[in-house]
């Protein structure tokens, strides 16, 4: 007994163009503007993030210069 496998298109360019904009509505039509108290919780946790990175990047690159000087 053969199996036979079905060959499935991807979907053309137009399709996946209708789809995503039908998701977005979607998306659109549940949003919600933040509460002031939300909105601050989300600046404060954004705003740690980016101090975070930052330290970390800061970190990395005083080590490189460290290391580039000892073998200068």
């Amino acid at each position: 007994m053969e199996v036979q496998q079905e060959q499935q298109e991807k979907p053309g360019i137009k399709t996946r163009l209708v789809g995503f904009i039908l998701q977005s509505k979607r998306v659109w039509h549940v949003l919600r503007k933040p509460t002031g108290e939300e909105f601050k919780a989300i600046a404060k946790v954004s705003a740690i993030g980016v101090l975070i990175i930052g330290a970390i990047g800061f970190a990395i690159s005083d080590v490189i210069k460290f290391v580039a000087g000892i073998f200068s």
